[in-house]
Order: structure tokens, then sequence, then C-alpha cells
């Protein structure tokens, strides 16, 4: 007994070994293997053997000692069958016993396996973490004499420290099949995405898209930063991903940012990532895009609207191609090829100091402009068929098609929200008509008249703001204006601010961007609106 303690005081001086075993990044298999090195060094035994539970049993995983064999490797308990480790198991805590001690009413688990001595000395230890439990050890050896409780509490800590252990590799192992299957899922969707942009591109028949697509295609070869301009609803991120397909970073990723949808705050975050501490909130290191699109491509999206104190490093991060994370010094290099878009008038921009002329420079070395429809009526008829099979693949709804009289309607109406309004209008006409074919009823949405916009039918239907509002002689500010139009609006959507029909398509505006306005302006609940009588 004396050497038995004296043995278990060396070992506890190596506990660091055991503090390690809980935070290792080692497969299943070698932290049992490194776990029973150690507790080979501190207790002794015959037979040391791992059951994990399995489909209500305890399987044999890992054995070591003197006994262990093939058999005791493949050995299986029926857990109703052996009253102690059931209760071992129950009340998550450890216990030693001779096999002589019947107060369970066990039987040998090894009957059949091992010609253990009558009354040998048993030790079974829970490995539990948190509210899982992952299975037992037992200890057994050929002497008669009980293990000592010292030696009972310290593996019982074992226990613990490798069911923790065996808990962070279950972890490991269920985020590196779900980041698999995010990496597989990411890249069929960039695949076929990739496909509908470079198809979309190929559905137009206009001397212009047919033109921008030659253009595309000949500096998607290149490295060189490409400045994709265009209206609202254009397509910019699209051509941005057939781009991207062309190139030869095809196979790696390709990573989207909307420098208007992220708060000015969070932005430099976001581009090129933080360290753990950096601001409050931030718990752990975080890649940015920068990082993420490493070897791939970066859209920097609505880069108009990026706000003018982080231009500057978004410049020396292009021109260097390294940065800084948020709260670090040290450089980060990342080999990115840049894409931006915006419907912003840069040069306007740029005399009014909200955009930086070097950064322009810097970022339009090749541009392209996407026309709005209105400017190529001719791509309609094809660009209805393309959209009606994407939405197929979607929806399910196939065989749709607009017939001449509904594409003479299209034709005749000037699409202020171009491709994205043509894909809404579209897809409701698709949700409104029974059979398969789109005439001109099924676009209530489009005004007949040629050139009336959503918003020209709102301002034709509801007063004007200014004559509803002003006194003689009074002025108010562009704010007020703004409120009561935005409210005008509302009323007549029922306070629905996204899909076709609502609010931000009336108005022409992004959903997030006249969130954003209504949250400025004071208008926060959506649920006060009553329809007005108009």
């Amino acid at each position: 007994m004396s050497d038995e303690l004296s043995a278990l005081a060396e070992g506890a001086k190596d506990a660091r070994d055991l503090v390690e075993l809980a935070t290792t990044e080692d497969s299943v298999d070698e932290l049992l293997r490194r776990g029973l090195d150690w507790l080979t060094r501190v207790v002794r035994f015959d037979l040391a053997t791992l059951f994990l539970l399995r489909d209500g049993k305890l399987v044999s995983v890992a054995a070591r000692g003197p006994l262990a064999n093939a058999k005791v490797r493949h050995h299986a308990l029926t857990l109703s069958d052996f009253p102690s480790l059931r209760v071992a198991l129950e009340t998550r805590r450890a216990r030693a016993f001779t096999e002589e001690d019947h107060s369970h009413g066990d039987g040998d688990p090894f009957d059949g396996v091992l010609d253990l001595p009558p009354g040998h000395a048993c030790m079974v230890v829970p490995l539990c973490a948190g509210e899982r439990t992952y299975g037992v050890l037992t200890l057994d050896r050929a002497e008669c004499e009980t293990y000592p409780q010292p030696v009972v509490d310290l593996v019982e800590v074992y226990g613990q420290m490798l069911a923790t252990a065996l808990q962070a590799a279950e972890q490991r192992a269920t985020f590196e099949r779900l980041h698999r299957q995010d990496h597989e899922h990411a890249k069929l969707l960039e695949a076929q995405l990739g496909g509908e942009s470079e198809g979309i591109l190929e559905a137009s028949l206009s001397p212009v898209m047919r033109d921008l697509a030659r253009r595309a295609r000949q500096v998607a070869e290149t490295d060189t930063p490409v400045l994709i301009t265009g209206e609202t609803g254009t397509g910019k991120e699209r051509l941005a991903r057939a781009i991207h397909k062309w190139s030869s970073r095809a196979d790696q990723p390709f990573v989207t940012l909307n420098c208007a949808a992220i708060p000015a705050g969070l932005l430099e975050s976001e581009l090129f990532g933080h360290v753990k501490g950096a601001f409050t909130g931030a718990t752990k290191d975080r890649a940015g895009r920068f990082q993420m699109a490493s070897g791939g491509t970066l859209l920097l999206d609505e880069v108009g609207e990026l706000p003018v104190e982080l231009q500057a490093k978004l410049l020396r991060a292009l021109q260097e191609k390294a940065f800084e994370p948020v709260g670090s010094d040290k450089t980060v290099r990342s080999d990115v090829r840049i894409l931006a878009a915006t419907h912003v008038d840069l040069h306007r921009a740029i005399a009014e100091k909200r955009f930086r002329e070097d950064l322009y420079y810097r970022l339009s070395v090749f541009p392209l402009r996407l026309p709005p429809l209105r400017e190529r009526r001719e791509d309609l008829a094809q660009l209805c068929t393309f959209l009606l099979e994407e939405q197929a693949r979607r929806t399910g709804r196939r065989g749709m098609r607009v017939s001449p009289a509904g594409l003479a309607k299209l034709e005749s109406y000037d699409w202020p929200g171009n491709l994205r309004e043509l894909g809404n209008a579209l897809e409701r006409a698709t949700i409104l008509t029974k059979g398969t074919e789109l005439g001109p009823s099924s676009f209530d949405v489009v005004a007949h008249g040629g050139s009336t916009s959503a918003v020209a039918q709102v301002e034709a239907a509801v007063p004007s703001v200014v004559d509803a509002t002003m006194k003689p002689g009074s002025v108010l500010t562009l704010a007020a204006v703004q409120r009561e139009h935005i409210l005008r609006v509302l009323s007549l959507t029922r306070g629905r601010v996204y899909g076709p029909g609502g609010a931000a398509a009336l108005l022409g505006l992004k959903p997030s961007t006249l969130q954003s306005r209504m949250k400025k302006l004071g208008i926060a609940r959506l649920e006060q609106f009553v329809v007005d009588e108009v």
C-alpha cells in the first residue's frame, strides 16, 4: 500500500501531462493512447479498459496492461447486466471494490474473455463532461486488496480530464464535418451562381451587352482591378461572379462585402479582421474578408458608400497587398484580386470630397458600365426566358413563358429597378397566374403609358407632400418632406417594406436603405400605419 501511494505521489507531480490531455487537439485514438500511457505511470493495474457508450452498449475501444489481448479490445457489455457500471454512470463517481463484493450483484465483465482470479481488485471510473456521458474506464488487477481511496480520487480526476478531451475531439470532428459541408455547399452555390451570371450575359442580344461580355472575358484573364458601374439592379454582382468564374482564380473563394450594408464602425473589422480584445465584444480572433478571399476574388459592392476615413486604409491594402487586423501590430499579406461595384457617380463624389481620387484610380484600372434595361430593350425576351428558368430551379414552377402581348407590355416600361425589378415582376406574375403563359394582365405592377415609373405612380396617387403640409410662406426642412413622403408610401403599402409592391420598391430604394432612413427620420413602428383613402 505504501509503495503504491509513493508511486501515486510521484505520478501526481507529472500532473501537467494530465492537464494537457484535456486540451489536446489529437485524434480520439491518439488521446486515448496518451491517456493510458499517463495512467500506466501513476496507477498499478493488470488491465485498464476504456469502454465508450454506443447504441446502448459499452464497447471496448482501448486496453492496456499485461492482460490486454485482442478479445478484450473488441469486448462489449450490456449495461443492464452490470449494476456497478450503471451506478457509476448515474452517480458520476468512481468506485473501487473487489470481485467478491456482490453488493451490486455484478458478475465478471470479462467472463469468458479473461481468467482473472476470484476476488481480484476492480475500479469503475465514469467518463463524464458537462451533460454528456461518454463511457467508463475499468481497472483490474489480480490482488484481492481493493484500490486505496487516494488512488480512486486521482483516477476519477483522470476520467474527467479524459472525458473533456473526448468532448473536445467530438466537437472538433463536428466542426470539421460542418466546415466541409459548408465549403462543399459554397462551392456548389458559387458554381451555380457563376453559371447563372455567365448565362445571363449570354442571354443578351444587344450589341452593347455583347461588347461588355467580350471585354469582361478579356480582363478576367488578368488580375487587373475592375470597377463595375451601373444603376441599382442592373446585375453588377452577377457580372463580378462571371469575371471570377472566367479567371484563373475560379477554384478559389469568391467573397463579397457590401459596404453599404454594414455599420461604419464595423467595416474595418469586416475588411481586415480583428484580434481578441481589440474592442468590446471581440472575444476571439476573427479573419476579415481580405483573409477569407486570399488566393481568390474580393468584390467590394457599393464601394461608393465606403466611409472616407476607411478609404485610406483600403488604398494602402491594395497598394502593398498587406494590412493589419484591428488591434494588431502584425502585418498580414493577402493575394486578392479586387473587383468593385457601385451605382454612385464617383466623379461627383470625388468633387464633393466623399471619395478619394487616388482610390478611384486604383480601383478603376478597367471600368465596365452595365447599361440599364431601358437602353437595351431588345434583351427583354431572352432575359425573361432566362429569369423564368432560374426561378423554376428554385420554385419548381416550370414551363412558364411570356406571351407576345405580355412582352410588348414589358417593353413599354422603363424598368427603373432594372434586372432586379424585372425578376420581381416575373416572380409575382408566376404566382398570380394559374397557367403557364404570362400575358399583359399578369403584369399589373407595370403601368401603361411607356415611361411611367413606380415612383411616378405613387406620386400621381398621393397628393404632393409640399401641397398637403406647407402653409403659405412656410418652408419645410428636407428631412420633414422625406419623412412625410415615406409615411404616405408606407400607408399605401400597409406598412410593407420588402418585396414587389413594397415601399422600398415603390421608392426605388434597397429595403436596408429605406429601413436605415426610416430609423434616422424616427419612423420606427411599421404596425402604426393605416391605409389612407386616396
